[in-house]
């Protein structure tokens, strides 16, 4: 699609609305993204506190018209979002297109993408790591763009917001935030850990997927890409009562690590548990792409694991249903996730829970000619059970198999 300056976005109710805000709040290093016409970047560079500005927008026409205006202090850079950035930044200003798309038409200076809010969620995925601790992101949004979902996309990387300023019109209403980082995300980036992106939650927790160089405390150190270390960060989620579910999971994640089980334990809070990041496939998805030998090998991995969870007398409570708790590598290895539920028995039920589950894995295993006796099996899980015994649970592995 060719871009003409007639895809510049010109000066509107909303954007009068935000340099009301630039106004206001700018200084120090700012960053105008999506610049368009220029208004916001303009009205910052006039502001004495304002000491540099650097205005972005993925519109070629858009950034060669800005540069002809000569600005000092200024500078204008072309690139998609965040791409053309270096550095961080005191505020950071954004007036993203926020309409959902219309069927059949494309407009980059009007669509936010399909439901209006994607290009707003992209922005927050990243920018984080170009804003200051204390800095703050004047942003804009509609009604149109589903306000509620605005605010779960701010929360979801660990920001807060604040409304400063709205404006009714008449098929919409418009909303300034301020938004600046929680005192968690400022925590967490404080102890070395980047790029923070939201990956998952579950009933308790906030699943983020960040990195940390493991070099960071050697002042002398030249960091590379090499030795950073992709890590998932546990939150405890605010709506979950369970107040203990952090410290608990840290407290026996290290307890498995010790026993070779579980994600490597990298640092652990009150507040969050950091681990080294598994990537792969989750077991039964990874069971129905791979070979009955293959998925034989893992299991018996599995049940070892287990073995040596109930050793310990550790019951980790998830293995009869573990269908988001073990996540298998490409290298083949299974490794079990989320250790909240954990506590401490004469009676640990590892090995049987994850028996009954192989058990309901029968017509999956089948399918990969791996034939399993479920009488045969629960039978030896019962007599395991007994006393935990290293013959017997010899005698379930022999029975799994293909």
């Amino acid at each position: 699609m060719m871009i003409t300056s007639s895809d510049i976005y010109e000066p509107q109710e909303d954007s009068y609305l935000l340099q009301k805000s630039v106004r206001q709040l700018a200084f120090g290093r700012v960053l105008d993204m999506g610049t368009g016409s220029g208004i916001q970047a303009l009205t910052a560079a006039e502001i004495p506190r304002v000491r540099e500005v650097v205005a972005v927008d993925i519109n070629p026409v858009a950034v060669e018209e800005l540069k002809q205006k000569q600005i000092r202090k200024m500078t204008v850079r072309q690139g998609d979002l965040f791409e053309p950035v270096d550095g961080q930044f005191t505020v950071i200003i954004f007036n993203p297109p926020y309409l959902p798309q219309d069927k059949g038409i494309e407009d980059c200076v009007l669509y936010g993408g399909k439901k209006g809010w994607e290009i707003a969620e992209r922005f927050f995925r990243d920018a984080s790591r170009y804003l200051l601790p204390d800095g703050k992101i004047l942003f804009l949004f509609s009604t149109l763009t589903n306000k509620q979902k605005i605010e779960e996309i701010v929360g979801r990387y660990l920001f807060s917001f604040q409304e400063i300023d709205r404006q009714k019109l008449a098929f919409e209403e418009l909303f300034v935030y301020e938004i600046t980082k929680t005192p968690l995300l400022r925590r967490l980036e404080a102890r070395g850990i980047e790029h923070l992106t939201y990956h998952a939650q579950g009933k308790r927790g906030m699943i983020y997927k960040g990195r940390i160089n493991l070099n960071q405390k050697i002042k002398s150190f030249i960091p590379s890409r090499s030795n950073y270390v992709d890590v998932a960060v546990k939150v405890k989620k605010e709506t979950s009562e369970a107040k203990e579910t952090i410290p608990r999971e840290s407290s026996w994640l290290e307890r498995a690590n010790h026993r070779g089980i579980g994600p490597k334990l990298l640092l652990a809070t009150e507040e969050f548990v950091v681990t080294k990041f598994i990537s792969g496939d989750y077991l039964l998805e990874w069971l129905e792409t791979h070979s009955g030998p293959e998925g034989v090998a893992v299991l018996h991995q599995l049940l070892d694991q287990c073995f040596l969870l109930d050793q310990g007398k550790i019951s980790k409570e998830e293995m009869h249903h573990p269908y988001k708790h073990i996540i298998v590598t490409p290298f083949r290895k299974p490794v079990m996730i989320d250790f909240e539920r954990c506590h401490a028995t004469e009676k640990p039920q590892n090995v049987t829970q994850f028996i009954e589950y192989i058990c309901r894995l029968k017509p999956v295993l089948e399918k990969k000619g791996v034939t399993i006796d479920i009488a045969l099996l629960r039978e030896a899980a019962k007599e395991y059970k007994e006393g935990y015994a290293s013959d017997s649970f010899k005698k379930i592995i022999k029975l799994v198999s293909s």
